[in-house]
């Protein structure tokens, strides 16, 4: 018998959770692929190690960009991968799939995650929206009649929802996750210090002293880099302090978008948010202060889900198990 599979597919990771077994694959969204033969020449962690130090013939390419699928063959070819290295296929049943996409995406869209997957030897696909399955992996009963809140700030859109009733009620997607944040960190340093970094450094710098909100003493981290004057390499050191002034915009927009959610939300569900608290989910829950950010901008309490990470992917395992409870697509 096939094993019912969950997919978180990311913009910066995609992680798998089989039933019965937890999460099994998480690894970065980026394929290689040799630009003369066409040929995939790696996937997931060995093709994320080849991101900006490629020879002219090799292009490490992320098939997934803002949370929706760009290059169709290439995510297919990336699903295609992961699966076939799980071992997941019964002998004549194939797995049924559960993968989360973004809340504002086309149709259109949809159809491309559902066939991409179809094609990659799945049987029934499933779609859902990524913060209602983010909510349920970090804990939350989002099945009964009371509000919920949950902001999922991923690698390529950040999700803000309030659910009731196992549904939406208003929400909000955003493309400006953690994708962006790295963007403007190299920016910040290209502007301030005139040194160019790639996105493997900026990303660097994000997890290991990326704050948004600075109550403490600033942490420091040494960055090589290329001097923009002298075309040489250079270190330089980078505080924490300037990587929440590299921030600041899009912390700021992520915000606004979440009080526009709660703007929109009937007043009994802002009653029940207000004593259950907002949960952060994604990879941006890990950024130093972020509750502390939107606790004071929102008014209400916030908490960080235990496993920000896997909460996706955690929750698909929970709703393959009550499929026949949740919406079919």
């Amino acid at each position: 018998m096939a094993k019912d599979i969950g997919i978180d597919l990311g913009t910066a990771n995609v992680l798998i959770h089989v039933q019965g077994k937890g999460i099994v694959l998480n690894e970065p969204s980026v394929v290689a692929i040799d630009t003369k033969t066409g040929k995939v020449l790696a996937v997931g962690s060995d093709a994320y190690k080849m991101v900006g130090r490629t020879p002219g013939n090799i292009r490490a390419i992320r098939p997934m960009k803002d949370g929706v699928i760009a290059d169709f063959d290439i995510t297919e070819a990336m699903l295609s991968y992961f699966i076939n290295k799980l071992n997941v296929k019964g002998i004549l049943s194939k797995p049924n799939i559960l993968i989360c996409c973004p809340t504002n995406i086309t149709s259109i869209e949809q159809k491309a995650i559902i066939e991409a997957a179809e094609k990659s030897g799945s049987g029934k696909v499933y779609l859902e929206e990524e913060p209602k399955v983010a909510a349920v992996g970090a804990g939350m009963d989002i099945f009964q009649p009371q509000g919920n809140m949950v902001i999922d700030i991923g690698g390529g859109t950040s999700d803000i929802a309030v659910l009731s009733m196992g549904d939406i009620v208003t929400s909000r997607s955003l493309r400006l996750a953690g994708d962006k944040m790295d963007s403007e960190i190299s920016s910040f340093v290209k502007n301030e210090h005139n040194l160019l970094i790639g996105e493997h450094t900026a990303e660097k710098i994000k997890i290991e002293i990326g704050e948004v909100y600075g109550k403490d003493e600033a942490k420091s981290l040494d960055v090589r880099g290329r001097d923009m004057v002298t075309g040489l390499p250079r270190t330089i050191t980078i505080t924490s302090k300037e990587v929440e002034n590299a921030l600041h915009d899009t912390m700021m927009q992520i915000v606004q978008a979440a009080k526009d959610v709660l703007n929109q939300t009937p007043p009994e569900l802002s009653a029940d948010i207000i004593d259950r608290g907002v949960m952060l989910t994604g990879g941006g829950a890990l950024l130093h202060g972020i509750d502390q950010l939107f606790s004071d901008n929102l008014k209400v309490p916030v908490i960080v889900a235990e496993r920000p990470l896997d909460a996706v992917a955690l929750g698909t395992g929970v709703l393959l198990d009550n499929i026949n409870k949740s919406k079919r697509r």
